[in-house]
C-alpha cells in the first residue's frame, strides 16, 4: 500500500450531510481520548462538559465570500463557471475559471445574479496557471460588495454538486464570520451557536479568534506520488499579539488551547513554529504530517474529512494514526453525517 493509499477509506453516500441539523449544536460529537485510546459518544452541545474553566477556545473568525461565479461567455454564449480567489490593490481579481473550448486573453465573460439576469461583465485578461485567470469586472463596485450581488455561495461539490439553496447564505457560514476573504467554511464552526458560546464563557472558557482564509487547496485532492511532493496551496492567516499572549498565558496556567477545526490548528502551529507563539500574519503553507511535533495545540474539534486529504493526515497526525483510523470505522458503523455539514469529533 502506498503512502497515499493509507489515508483512503469507503464512505457510503448516504452518509455525506446535503443539509445542516435545524439546530447546529445538535450534531453528534464523537469524543476520541488519547490517553486512554477511547471513544465515547456524545453531542456538541455538550461540549462544556468536556472543557474546564482556564481553557482556550480559538476560534477562526474569517467570512466565506460568495465567490461562485456563473454566466457564459460574451461572444459565443457558451455556458462559464468560475470562483473568485482573491484580488489585488489594482482591482484585478484571481480566479478559477471553467468553460467548454479554449478561452483567450481578451475575451469577456457576462456575469448573471442569482436570478439568471445578467449583471456585470468580466474581462479576462491573463491566464495565470492551470485554470487561473487574472480577470477585471466593468463594475467600479468593491469586490466584496459586487460578489454579494451576484456571487453563489462556493459550497463543495459533494453537497448537492455545489448548488447553493438561499438557506445557504446563513448555515454555511459561523455564526460568528467577520472578517471576508474564504471561498470555503472553517466546517467545525458550523456547530457553534451564540447560546452555546455564552455556556462556554460563563463556564470560564476563554474564547479567542485567530483568522485563516480558506482557499483553493481546500477543494485540491492530493496527486502527488509522496506526500513530501504534494505543493501546499498557501492561504492567508492571522494572529495578533494580544491574542497570543492570552494563548501564552493559559497554558503557563496549565490550560489547554483547544482549537476549533484544523484552519486554527494551522494558524496557531505556523505563529509557533520558531518557538513560543507570537504574532504572526502572512501566507501559510504548513503541510502537517508525520512525524509532525505539535506546539501550540492541546486539543482539537473537527469535521470528518474527505479520504487521502491533508485535512485527514493531520488529524490523523495529531490524534494518533491507529486511533483516527478506528474512530472514523466506528463513525461510519454509528452512521454519523459526514463532511462540511455533517457530524464533529473531539480529540482530547
Amino acid at each position: 500500500m502506498s503512502e497515499l493509499e493509507s489515508y483512503d477509506y469507503h464512505l457510503p453516500r448516504a452518509l455525506i450531510a446535503q443539509h445542516p441539523l435545524p439546530q447546529r449544536s445538535d450534531a453528534r460529537l464523537l469524543v476520541v481520548r488519547r490517553q486512554t485510546q477511547t471513544l465515547e459518544h456524545h453531542f456538541v452541545r455538550e461540549l462544556p462538559a468536556f472543557l474546564a474553566p482556564g481553557d482556550g477556545l480559538v476560534l477562526n473568525d474569517t467570512r466565506v465570500v460568495p465567490a461562485r461565479l456563473a454566466g457564459y461567455r460574451t461572444q459565443t454564449r457558451g455556458r462559464w463557471e468560475g470562483l473568485y480567489l482573491d484580488r489585488d490593490d489594482h482591482g484585478v481579481w484571481k480566479i478559477l475559471a471553467k468553460t467548454r473550448g479554449k478561452i483567450k486573453p481578451g475575451e469577456t465573460v457576462t456575469l448573471q445574479d442569482r436570478d439568471g439576469r445578467d449583471a456585470c461583465r468580466l474581462l479576462l485578461l491573463d491566464q495565470v496557471g492551470p485554470g487561473l485567470w487574472a480577470a477585471r469586472p466593468d463594475d467600479a463596485e468593491d469586490a466584496l460588495v459586487l460578489l454579494e450581488r451576484v456571487g453563489r455561495v462556493p459550497l463543495p461539490p459533494y453537497i448537492r454538486d455545489g448548488e447553493m439553496v438561499d438557506a445557504d447564505r446563513e448555515t454555511y457560514q459561523t455564526v460568528y464570520a467577520e472578517k471576508p476573504g474564504a471561498v470555503a467554511a472553517p466546517t467545525a464552526g458550523l456547530h457553534f451557536t451564540p447560546a452555546l458560546l455564552k455556556e462556554l464563557q460563563d463556564g470560564g472558557i476563554e474564547i479567542c479568534r485567530v483568522t485563516l482564509h480558506v482557499g483553493l487547496g481546500t477543494f485540491r485532492p492530493i496527486s502527488a506520488a509522496t506526500l513530501d511532493e504534494h505543493p501546499m496551496h498557501a492561504e492567508w492567516a492571522c494572529i495578533d499579539a494580544p491574542t497570543a499572549a492570552r494563548l501564552d498565558g493559559i497554558r503557563a496556567a496549565g490550560g489547554r488551547i483547544v482549537a476549533v477545526g484544523t484552519t486554527v490548528v494551522r494558524t496557531l502551529e505556523t505563529a509557533a513554529a520558531c518557538g513560543p507563539l507570537q504574532a504572526w500574519q502572512g501566507e501559510t503553507e504548513l503541510f502537517i504530517r508525520p512525524p509532525y511535533q505539535f506546539r501550540a495545540v492541546d486539543a482539537l474539534l473537527t469535521n470528518f474529512h474527505l479520504p487521502k486529504s491533508t485535512l485527514l493526515i493531520l488529524v490523523r497526525t495529531f490524534g494518533g494514526d491507529e486511533l483516527i483510523r478506528r474512530a472514523y470505522d466506528e463513525a461510519i458503523r454509528q452512521a454519523y453525517r459526514f463532511y462540511s455539514y455533517g457530524d464533529a469529533m473531539l480529540i482530547l
